[in-house]
């Protein structure tokens, strides 16, 4: 694993309240190129390998609808869990990051996120 990656990985768990897990996805081929997890009963890369067929519906949808738009992010709020899949903003990569719904800040969450969507990009 890249330091970007192993650093980027370490940031969120350290700085983001509530941290769950997370995972960064290529969007074509479904490889993930990282994961982390502080509960041993959370797979990111599970998580990921489903959440990339949303992306993929929704990227459908938009196509379908001859909408000229990105997906930024998609936020599924579940009992007690947030999970915002990330889009790089070439669609080529997307972030998975589960937090604690009671713990975590959504808006400091996806700044922080925002913060590394552009380097994934050019450093993957």
């Amino acid at each position: 694993m890249s330091d970007f990656l192993q650093n980027f990985q370490n940031d969120l768990k350290e700085n983001v309240h509530g941290f769950i897990a997370v995972s960064v996805t290529e969007v074509e081929t479904g490889m993930s190129y990282c994961s982390l997890s502080v509960k041993s009963d959370f797979d990111p890369e599970l998580a990921s390998a489903y959440n990339l067929e949303v992306v993929k519906a929704k990227l459908n949808a938009i196509k379908a609808l001859g909408l000229e738009q990105k997906i930024n992010d998609i936020l599924i709020t579940l009992t007690d869990q947030i999970h915002i899949i990330d889009v790089s903003e070439d669609g080529q990569y997307f972030i998975y990051l589960a937090v604690d719904a009671k713990k975590a800040n959504l808006g400091l969450t996806r700044a922080t996120l925002a913060k590394f969507k552009k380097d994934i990009i050019t450093k993957l």
